[in-house]
């Protein structure tokens, strides 16, 4: 399956001069798919070294030394490994810690050879103290679940296409609109994860995708056991338990457990974090750029991996998942989970930051519900359903904060009209693009 990620892979590929690079993702977003699809693809060959599967090999890379590790490999694969022609692929590498280290040399010493390293729970190797990161010397890209335009190519390529060349001036008609708006509504059941998406393709059941999310919430689930020694097992658990019905919430303490204390479970809302299973969208006063400059740290919401999950994780009542509007379906919070995974998965992908809301409670209380920055301008974005006149909370954000534009997401079709853009759920991917169009 086709992933957005790998042009940027193919342009890596032929810089003149090219970092190492780390690929970082939530378990079963399919990192390991994409580099061995992108490394059959655009090299003569490609060794993959899985430290899963092969732990012996893990004493090959104490040295350190490209050179020597090279060698070794060779002889084990029975493969000449020759720089510009092969990819080597270390995969699994929280399993040899080395490997992180190693990295750094094969920039140095073996410049022109082409190295991906990946792996689940990176984040615990990268954060541990004992283990030299090579700052400077290793580039990062991250991959996400499939985003609604990387799901809707593989499965109506011609709707994908249409997507592209929409705009204020060229809208579309009314039953292209609702079309799209049933795909829409088959990936909020769907989700982004490959294993879901492929057993679409092949069986045509949104029940066999349900059985695809339940058997990945019970490998996270089972992941728990190697985060022990940084984390009780229980508030883990009891964070992931409960996050599906907290999404979109300000989260309190008290709502996840009144009988723990705050102190036991930051470090593993940190860690669900982390490990990419829970994201959080953090409070700013959107006082001015950087808008991260003016995070509350201590008011976030919580958002879920991925909305395929999320929906099966709910429990969401199947006849009411396809008789009622996008926007009602678990009060309103798919939708809301829908349009965070979009903006995640169309920002820049070596890039990894938290996205962002607003709040006021005086004088009188207001939300928007993600507030991003678009070519150096403040833009906030509701996900809401109703007349434009009901969005009273945009509005008072964009005379208090003296902004040109809004914009709603929902079923409604594209539109301007009294300083709000108007973008249906469809089109969140050209968010940035039709902003641009509207400030026009």
């Amino acid at each position: 399956m086709k992933r957005k990620l790998e042009n940027e892979l193919i342009e890596w590929k032929n810089r003149k001069e090219h970092l190492p690079l780390l690929l970082r993702g939530a378990r079963q977003v399919g990192k390991s798919y994409l580099i061995e699809n992108f490394g059959k693809n655009n090299f003569e060959n490609i060794i993959k070294v899985d430290f899963e599967k092969r732990k012996d090999l893990k004493r090959y890379f104490i040295n350190k030394d490209p050179l020597e590790i090279v060698k070794q490999l060779e002889l084990i694969y029975e493969t000449k490994i020759t720089p510009g022609k092969t990819l080597l692929f270390l995969d699994e590498i929280q399993l040899c810690p080395d490997v992180l280290i190693s990295l750094r040399y094969f920039k140095e010493l073996m410049k022109d050879l082409h190295v991906i390293a990946a792996g689940s729970l990176l984040e615990f190797l990268l954060n541990n103290d004992e283990y030299s990161f090579p700052v400077g010397r290793v580039e990062f890209l991250y991959l996400r679940p499939f985003s609604f335009e990387e799901f809707l190519e593989e499965l109506a390529p011609i709707a994908f296409q249409r997507l592209q060349n929409v705009t204020l001036k060229n809208p579309f008609s009314n039953f292209e609109h609702i079309e799209l708006l049933k795909w829409v509504r088959k990936y909020f059941f769907i989700g982004g994860m490959p294993d879901a998406i492929n057993t679409y393709k092949s069986t045509n059941s949104f029940l066999e995708c349900q059985k695809v999310h339940r058997r990945i919430l019970q490998a996270y689930e089972s992941d728990f056991g190697k985060y022990s020694k940084h984390v009780d097992h229980k508030y883990l658990q009891m964070i992931f338990l409960k996050a599906p019905i907290l999404i979109g919430q300000i989260l309190k303490y008290s709502h996840i457990d009144k009988e723990t204390r705050s102190r036991d479970l930051k470090p593993a809302i940190k860690l669900l974090t982390s490990a990419g299973i829970i994201l959080q969208i953090f409070a700013t006063t959107a006082s001015g750029l950087p808008l991260h400059a003016h995070v509350k740290d201590h008011r976030f919401k919580l958002m879920f991996l991925d909305i395929g999950l999320l929906q099966t994780a709910s429990e969401v009542d199947a006849q009411e998942f396809f008789e009622k509007d996008i926007l009602q379906i678990n009060s309103g919070k798919l939708a809301e989970q829908f349009v965070a995974q979009e903006i995640l998965a169309n920002n820049p992908s070596d890039q990894n930051r938290s996205l962002l809301f607003w709040e006021r409670k005086k004088p009188a209380s207001s939300e928007v519900d993600f507030v991003q920055s678009i070519n150096s301008k403040i833009v906030p974005i509701e996900v809401k359903a109703g007349s434009t006149g009901k969005l009273k909370s945009l509005h008072n954000f964009i005379e208090l904060k003296k902004l040109s534009l809004g914009v709603r997401l929902s079923e409604n079709a594209l539109s301007l009209y009294d300083n709000i853009l108007s973008i249906p759920l469809y089109l969140t991917a050209h968010l940035n693009r039709l902003t641009l169009e509207g400030l026009k």
